[in-house]
This record gives structure tokens, C-alpha cells and sequence, in this order.
């Protein structure tokens, strides 16, 4: 089992960034990929980024990319989403997730996910 905490929502105007941070902790000395998904009212949960912990492999949503960056520390066994140019439209609760399996085409899908974060707002006024 994987526990995931989530920190760094908050309220920004647009154009401005934010930098979510997720922290891993309890069995991760085996994991595929971590990734970020978030979910705003009304819609479906949707993928964002996600990496790849072995070989540092990034994947983002069309909709982010050129504007956020997924990184990783390994030593902290944490995840972080820095999150530039942003848009009201990016607005929703960003969740963090890992998977102990999968491939590079499996990271997409919320589904292939085994563990989840509890989530962190982030709005962006226009």
C-alpha cells in the first residue's frame, strides 16, 4: 500500500503558477509511474502528466503542455507538477496517483492507477 499527500492548491490569477507537490510514502520501493490527474465540476477525471519513476520517461495532456512540467526527487520519494501560464480553464482538483504496473500508453487512463491522493484545489480567476 501507497499513501499520497498532496500540498501546494491555492487560489491564482491567470497567468500566474503554481507548484503541487506530491509525497509518497509506505511500499514505494516498487512503482511504475506517478502521475497527476485532476477533475473539475461537472467532468470526467482527466490525465495531466505523469512520469516514469524508473527511467524518467514525461508524458503531459495536450492542453499542458509547454505550460506545466512534472519532475521528480527520488530521495524524497516525492512528485511535483509546476504549473505556469495558467488559464481558468485549469481550474479543478488535481489529484496525484501511482501504479505499480503499466506501460507508457497505460499512464492516460485513471483506471490503471492503484493509489490516490486525496486531492488539492486549484483555481485560477481571470
Amino acid at each position: 500500500q501507497v499513501q499520497l499527500v498532496e500540498s501546494g492548491g491555492g487560489l491564482v490569477q491567470a497567468g500566474g503558477s503554481l507548484r503541487l507537490s506530491c509525497a509518497a510514502s509506505g511500499r514505494t520501493f516498487t512503482r511504475y509511474a506517478m502521475g497527476w490527474f485532476r477533475q473539475a465540476p461537472g467532468k470526467e477525471r482527466e490525465f495531466v502528466a505523469a512520469i516514469v519513476w524508473s527511467r524518467g520517461n514525461k508524458m503531459y495532456a495536450d492542453s499542458v503542455k509547454g505550460r506545466f512540467t512534472i519532475f521528480k526527487d527520488n530521495a524524497k520519494n516525492t512528485v511535483y507538477l509546476q504549473m505556469n501560464s495558467l488559464k481558468p480553464e485549469d481550474t479543478a482538483v488535481y489529484y496525484c496517483a501511482t501504479t505499480r504496473y503499466g506501460y507508457s500508453g497505460s499512464v492516460y487512463v485513471p483506471a490503471n492507477f492503484d493509489s490516490w491522493g486525496q486531492g488539492t484545489q486549484v483555481t485560477v480567476s481571470s
